[in-house]
């Protein structure tokens, strides 16, 4: 079963495929596309992924390992070297 580490790798995947740099929606279609078999059968965690990974990512700009970006008022996730 799919858990908050896989949506956190998954994460640092996702920005990795978009050279380290990518916004909340393309992340989200990334994850959505590449792990949507896992997702679908993840239990609760279906329902509640999307909130989920911006608490990760959050937690992963707390640690200094995300920037957060704010561009023409879209939100953009990017990994700090």
């Amino acid at each position: 079963m799919t858990s908050n580490y896989k949506l956190k790798e998954w994460l640092i995947e996702a920005l990795n495929h978009y050279g380290g740099k990518a916004s909340i929606v393309q992340t989200c279609k990334y994850i959505w596309e590449t792990h949507m078999e896992e997702l679908k059968d993840s239990g609760d965690l279906f329902y509640t992924w999307q909130y989920d990974i911006r608490w990760i990512a959050q937690n992963l700009r707390d640690k200094g390992k995300l920037k957060n970006i704010i561009q023409n008022k879209k939100s953009f996730w990017e990994i700090t070297n």
